[in-house]
């Protein structure tokens, strides 16, 4: 009905109700507004004390908390005029206000201190008169001596609010736990704050903003304490809960700090971004300032970390930079801080504001799990590689001695083949460069060829800085490096993409380095690199192949070229660093044993190749072998092989790889974790996955995969409150085409399981239906069929009748298509309840769906030989029957009686004992095996005798229970027998007591 439309004072006692389980926000108010114009043209007083009533609920869940004075003086006065016109819970709310009205007097820096003294006195006066506890007049009082700095008062207040009896005009104790817990992180007893949260983190206490609240107040406390893991988790879960209440700013700006104090400085951009509004709602003054000073904390981090120009929407809606939004942050933030202290007349408010708006992170890095969309920010150091060259080259000194400490860094880190060693030898060559030294030309030639060995370099790039290598260590004499140098260069001839081309120009430098190794003018590891180049050549053309006669004739020479390599390079191998070459050949060799199907040889030869590179003191080599050797092992089952190889590539990574290397190494071991059932550890890994990623670039590929598999582990561990918001974070990633149909159904199904153990079943349908939508264009029809049912169920549970009874409906049609007689049978069971619920068919309908259940029972029943079948289907009708029986008793008015005049109740009973008595009959014919059942329906019996006045019959009902779990002598065997001998006995002592 529309809100301009004349209503009744039933219709707006029902229009109140529905406002009030509205969302959040101006248009909630505006309703309110609305609706009260109406009310007070009817002239009904306690219609009129309702609607001022509502007012004040949705103002002081809103931001516009400053309206509500204006209803609740109204309220105060009518009141004080006639008290006789309140009922008993318009009195409750009324005095139930009272206590946020007065003390929340102190959000408005334009009423006076005194008028706000003035109104707690008053509330103090009022509650002592009514008789009720000063419980909550001294809780008023501890926030009022709060929020001007008065700590002594505020202390001695606490002490009094503890020390009065709880009463029912006491906060709630979720609510009273937030207030005691907040203080004593106040006075800097963390540990003791998280102790007295606890039960409302753990859900013992909650209410319509708890653990909310709790959960963001938790958020600095915990990372103070060294427990970040914690501090994620509540970030995660509370973030989901407050962002839709609009009254929650305060809690928002926790989040938005816990993000610039934890590296996750893109996270918390994110969150501005989510509610522009926040800037400029101006209802409570002091929730404004606490977002405001979180803006400025988190935009002058981002300023500090260069990122001072980037774009984001904030005041007005409109795109500001981020160095604009840090000056007005802490321009209005000021601002109001200091109308607080002019009205509290102290510096109290400015001084905790700049502490605020000045903190200092307190991690440099907390992955969260959750992934932002805009860029990370800049890395925040220097790699930790290659400390001592960068530190020297970027001191500014010009001595010499510095450029000589360079060039022995560098020089010896390439000697050890480092992966450091092209950062040593780019800092020799700036070094040089600011010097204006002319270095000579060996080391000209070593600095070419370590910016050719870049991993950035093109390779179009790379084969000029090869090539001019070549030519100066020909021109320093060193014709060994300068045949490795052009071997390399033709290497990077094939990743240009010409590896014909590539193979032809290598075979020159190959055998000058062999000529000169036989001539004792070149080392055998410089020469087993020149022989390496024609390998890595080979194995690049086989990549490009596609005909299987070519490729398995490039596989051949690959093969042979790898073999005359080893055999040339495994009796030099105690000379350092030929270790190297025999690891990579190894590795070859593993690549062409695995694409001929010998996956344990694969195996083999990946050990050894791993194996070489360490006992040649180079492990970042071995990175490559050990990921190869995991993820052969996992093929095999050989699961402790697969998780000790992903470890050890892991470790050996570490110090060196780039943030994607890192992102994939961790989803290798995630995925053996999880095969080993270690879903704690694989948890940690996909967090750490999801975070290398975003570092690389790569949140919407490898991040979205770690984050769903994150999502699915959370899930599994129990923790579904923070797996839908690491879920919830995927979807906008996810693609049909980047991640396939399957990924996105899995996530969604995830989600619809995180949404029903939240107790949020609208959302679990929504999430189900989409995954739904996706399925039904699959050949395999089952899991639509089980996704409809699900939503079915959500939608049945959230009482969205009209949306459930068609949920079912697909459900069941998809369920017959497939021939599953089980599930088609309980859709419509289902649907028979859904039936005889307020507004919907009735009970004609109810009957015809459950008719048509014992129907599909009767005719699989007549097709069926399988005794096994059988036994499951005769259980099946039985239980329909059961529920035929149940549902006709319960939608009948009323239980045979006296006020049964016209004798429906009655017959409707002996009508559903009828078809119980026949369910217990299938179900004994049934089998042993379907015995709770049978007793559940002798239940049922005994009780619609005892209904139907027959005590014989239901105390004969309720004694074959108790023989058939008791007849042993050992008593109920399960939680099942106990309940229902419980439930048996009750039956005696209802029909003994008559």
């Amino acid at each position: 009905m529309s809100l301009d439309t004349p209503m009744d004072a039933e219709a707006l006692r029902q229009a109140l109700c529905d406002n009030d389980r509205e969302p959040e926000g101006p248009a909630r108010n505006a309703r309110a507004e609305r609706l009260f114009a109406q009310i007070e043209q009817l002239g009904d007083t306690s219609l009129v004390i309702d609607g001022l009533d509502h007012l004040m609920q949705v103002y002081n869940y809103s931001s516009e908390a400053d309206k509500i004075f204006v209803p609740f003086a109204r309220l105060l006065r009518m009141w004080d005029d006639r008290p006789e016109d309140f009922d008993r819970r318009q009195v409750h709310s009324l005095f139930w206000m009272f206590k946020w009205v007065s003390s929340g007097m102190v959000d408005q820096p334009h009423i006076p201190l005194a008028s706000i003294e003035k109104w707690q006195a008053e509330m103090e006066h009022r509650y002592r008169l009514a008789g009720h506890s000063e419980r909550a007049v001294r809780q008023g009082e501890m926030r009022i001596a709060r929020h001007v700095g008065d700590l002594e008062r505020a202390q001695r207040a606490y002490d009094a609010w503890q020390a009065a009896d709880r009463d029912d005009k006491s906060d709630c104790h979720a609510c009273e736990l937030r207030t005691q817990g907040s203080w004593q992180a106040q006075r800097d007893d963390d540990e003791g704050a998280l102790v007295t949260w606890r039960p409302v983190l753990d859900g013992e206490f909650t209410c319509a903003h708890e653990p909310h609240a709790v959960l963001a107040a938790s958020l600095l406390p915990l990372l103070r304490l060294g427990r970040a893991e914690e501090a994620r988790a509540n970030h995660l879960r509370g973030y989901r809960l407050a962002r839709s209440k609009e009254s929650m700013r305060s809690a928002v700006a926790r989040h938005v700090e816990f993000c610039a104090l934890t590296g996750n400085e893109a996270r918390g951009l994110e969150i501005l971004a989510e509610r522009p509004s926040y800037f400029t709602d101006t209802g409570e003054p002091s929730s404004l300032l606490s977002y405001l000073e979180v803006t400025a904390l988190l935009t002058d981090r981002l300023t500090a970390l260069g990122h001072g120009d980037m774009s984001l929407t904030g005041p007005g809606g409109r795109a500001w930079t981020v160095r604009e939004l840090a000056v007005h942050a802490r321009t209005e933030a000021r601002a109001i801080a200091a109308r607080f202290d002019a009205r509290n007349g102290n510096t109290y408010f400015s001084e905790q504001s700049a502490e605020r708006m000045d903190r200092t992170p307190l991690l440099d890095r907390l992955p969260l799990g959750v992934r932002s969309v805009r860029p990370v920010p800049a890395p925040r150091g220097a790699p930790a590689a290659a400390a001592g060259t960068a530190g020297t080259a970027g001191s500014g000194s010009s001595s010499g001695e510095d450029l000589a400490g360079l060039l022995a860094e560098a020089r010896r880190l390439a000697e050890a083949q480092h992966p450091h060693a092209t950062d040593a030898w780019a800092a020799v060559a700036e070094a040089a460069g600011r010097e204006g030294t002319e270095l000579p030309v060996l080391e000209r030639a070593e600095i070419d060829e370590h910016r050719a060995m870049a991993p950035a370099t093109p390779p179009a790039e790379a084969i000029g800085l090869f090539t001019s290598a070549a030519g100066l260590y020909e021109s320093a004499g060193e014709p060994a490096r300068a045949a490795t140098a052009l071997a390399r260069a033709a290497s990077c001839v094939s990743l240009d993409g010409r590896p014909a081309e590539a193979l032809e120009a290598v075979q020159e430098p190959c055998d000058r380095a062999l000529a000169l190794h036989a001539e004792g003018r070149s080392t055998a590891r410089l020469t087993g690199r020149a022989l390496l180049c024609r390998a890595r050549i080979l194995n690049d053309m086989i990549g490009g192949m596609q005909v299987q006669e070519a490729v398995e004739a490039a596989v051949a020479s690959l093969e042979e070229a790898v073999h005359a390599l080893l055999g040339f390079a495994e009796p030099e191998q105690a000379e350092p660093g030929v270790g190297v070459v025999i690891g990579e050949a190894l590795g070859y060799l593993g690549d062409i044993t695995a694409f001929r199907g010998d996956a344990p040889g694969a195996a083999e030869l990946y050990t050894r190749a791993a194996d070489a590179y360490i006992r040649a003191g180079r492990p970042w080599f071995a990175v490559e072998p050990e990921s190869q050797l995991a993820g052969v092992s996992r093929h095999l089952g050989d699961l402790e092989t697969a998780e000790r190889a992903s470890r050890s590539a892991l470790e050996h990574a570490a110090p060196f790889a780039g943030p994607g290397g890192r992102a994939r190494l961790h989803l290798q071991l995630v995925e053996t974790l999880a095969d080993t059932g270690k879903l704690d550890e694989a948890a940690d890994h996909a967090l750490e996955a999801a975070h290398w990623a975003d570092e690389a670039g790569e949140g919407a590929g490898n991040g979205a995969y770690a984050r769903h598999r994150l999502g699915g582990f959370l899930l599994q561990l129990g923790r579904a409150d923070e797996a839908a918001a690491v879920l919830e974070s995927v979807l906008p990633d996810l693609t049909a085409q980047g991640h396939g149909d399957g990924m996105i159904v899995q996530t969604l199904w995830w989600l619809g399981d995180c949404c029903t153990a939240l107790g949020e079943p609208r959302e679990a349908a929504e999430h189900w239906l989409k995954a739904a939508d996706i399925a039904r264009g699959w050949p395999e029809q089952r899991d639509h069929a089980m996704l409809a049912n699900l939503a079915g169920q959500a939608l049945f549970r959230a009482q969205l009748n009209p949306q459930a009874e068609l949920a079912y409906q697909r459900a069941g049609d998809l369920w017959r298509d497939l021939g599953d007689v089980h599930a088609l049978v309980r859709t419509l069971r289902v649907r028979a309840w859904i039936a005889v619920r307020e507004g919907q068919a009735g009970i004609g309908a109810a009957r015809e769906l459950m008719a048509a259940a014992a129907t599909e029972c009767e005719s699989a029943l007549a097709a069926s030989a399988d005794a096994g079948a059988c036994a499951a289907l005769r259980a099946e009708l039985a239980d329909t029957y059961r529920q035929t029986g149940d549902l006709i008793a319960s939608s009948c008015d009323g239980e045979p009686g006296d006020d049964d005049t016209d004798g429906s109740a009655r017959a409707a009973y002996e009508e559903a004992v009828a078809l119980v008595l026949r369910a217990v009959t299938v179900f004994e014919e049934a089998g042993e095996q379907f015995t709770d059942l049978r007793t559940g329906a002798q239940l049922m019996a005994s009780w619609l005798h005892a209904s139907l006045g027959d005590a014989a019959a239901a105390v004969a009902f309720a004694r074959e229970v108790l023989a058939t779990y008791e007849g042993s002598g050992d008593g109920p065997a399960d939680e099942t027998a106990e309940s229902r001998c419980a439930e048996a006995r009750a039956v005696l002592t209802e029909v003994a007591g008559g």
